[in-house]
C-alpha cells in the first residue's frame, strides 16, 4: 500500500506565525508514522475575498484552482489555526470558502473536503491557546464533509512556547504534538482503506 498523502498548513500568513511553527512539528510526527506530508504556506496562494459576482464573471482564481488540485490529491489535512477575536482567521475561512466552490458543472460538490481526514491544532499568545477558533473550524469542516480527528491540541502563551529552532520548550507538549501528527497519519490511513 502506498503512503497516504497529507496536506499541512497554518491558517496564518505571518512570517513568524506560531501556527506555522506548530504545524511543522505535527507534520514531522505524521512523517514519522510513514505519511507523505506536503507542507504549504497559504501566503503562496493569495486569493481575493470570496465574491459570488467575481466567481460568476471570471470563474475560480488561478490560485484557488492550484490549491484545490493539491487538496484533491491528498487524503487528509493537518491544520493549525490561530484565533482572531475568539474565532477563525479570515484567511482560513476565505480559503475554505473558495475551495468549496465547484470549478466545473460536473465536479462533485465539496470535492476538496468530503471524506477527507482533518486534524486540528492551534497556538495563541492568549491563555486558551486558540481553542475557541477550533470550535468554529471543526464545525465548518465537519459540515462540509470532513472527518475530524477527535483529539486536538492548543498551545497557550505561544509567544513564550517555542525555542529559537521552532520546537516547543516544554518537552511534554512537543511530544504531544508529534503524537498528534502520528495519530492523524494512522487515522487518515484507516479512512483511506
Amino acid at each position: 500500500m502506498s503512503a497516504i498523502k497529507i496536506l499541512a498548513f497554518a491558517g496564518s500568513t505571518r512570517t513568524g506565525s506560531f501556527n506555522k511553527k506548530l504545524i511543522k512539528i505535527a507534520a514531522e510526527g505524521a512523517r514519522g508514522a510513514g505519511a507523505e506530508v506536503t507542507l504549504i504556506d497559504l501566503r503562496d496562494f493569495p486569493m481575493p475575498l470570496y465574491d459570488g459576482d467575481l466567481e460568476t464573471e471570471s470563474g475560480l482564481p488561478e490560485n484557488v484552482k492550484k490549491l484545490k488540485q493539491l487538496m484533491i490529491a491528498h487524503q487528509g489535512f493537518l491544520i493549525s489555526s490561530p484565533e482572531y477575536n475568539s474565532s477563525i482567521p479570515g484567511v482560513l475561512k476565505n480559503t475554505i470558502d473558495w475551495a468549496s466552490r465547484e470549478e466545473t458543472d460536473d465536479e462533485p460538490p465539496l470535492v476538496c473536503f468530503r471524506g477527507k481526514a482533518i486534524g486540528l491544532m492551534s497556538a495563541s499568545p492568549g491563555g486558551l491557546g486558540g481553542i475557541r477558533s477550533l470550535v468554529t473550524v471543526r464545525s465548518i469542516l465537519g459540515n462540509i464533509g470532513g472527518y475530524l480527528l477527535p483529539e486536538q491540541i492548543s498551545i497557550p502563551k505561544a509567544h513564550e512556547a517555542f525555542d529559537e529552532n521552532g520546537a516547543l520548550k516544554d518537552e511534554s507538549k512537543q511530544k504531544a504534538v508529534l503524537d498528534l501528527g502520528r495519530k492523524f497519519a494512522v487515522f487518515t490511513q484507516k479512512l483511506a482503506v
